[in-house]
């Protein structure tokens, strides 16, 4: 498969247009979970992933076809969407009571696209639950956190895409890993 990506590659870098829509039909959901992961909002993830494909085709010259396609484009996707993280500042708490109730909170006001069954519920809120407390890491360590254990990358990728050496992203995970357990011990 990376053989093929490498002949698209080549072909947008030649000015077929057409050939970049194949990398991003590709590629696109794994780009989208990458920032999903990372952001914890899928509005904001999609316009990242957006982000990443545009900055990626403007910049595909300085691709090096000798390394690997997929670690490029998830290194582009990390850095759009910490960079966001950094720029961006929270004007409202999900848990804040809404004036006016009687002690509902916002996450009460999310809506649901569908119901979900009552088997499903448990584990749900339990995703959920680890999901936020990921999402209140700090930034280094839920990158690679994320970059791990959902997207299931090797060390070296990790590397590869945040630009750290893999002592770095070793610690990094223990460290993330760590203070996670700290947060979920009581689960």
């Amino acid at each position: 498969m990376e053989m093929m990506i490498k002949e698209k590659i080549k072909q947008v870098k030649k000015g077929n247009q057409s050939a970049f829509e194949d990398v991003v039909a590709f590629y696109q959901n794994k780009v989208y979970q990458i920032c999903y992961r990372i952001i914890g909002n899928a509005h904001e993830a999609e316009d990242l992933a957006q982000e990443t494909f545009i900055r990626a085709y403007v910049n595909i010259h300085s691709f090096d076809s000798r390394r690997k396609f997929s670690t490029w484009l998830y290194r582009i996707a990390t850095n759009i969407t910490i960079d966001r993280i950094r720029k961006k500042k929270p004007d409202y708490f999900l848990d804040a009571e809404v004036k006016g109730t009687d002690g509902l909170d916002m996450y009460s006001q999310l809506s649901s696209d569908q119901p979900l069954p009552e088997d499903e519920v448990e584990s749900i809120e339990l995703q959920n639950y680890i999901q936020e407390e990921i999402m209140n890491l700090p930034a280094k360590y839920r990158s690679v956190i994320a970059l791990r254990f959902v997207d299931e990358l090797s060390l070296n990728e990790i590397s590869e895409i945040l630009n750290i050496p893999v002592g770095t992203v070793k610690t990094r995970i223990h460290r993330g890993r760590e203070a996670l357990r700290k947060r979920l011990r009581h689960v």
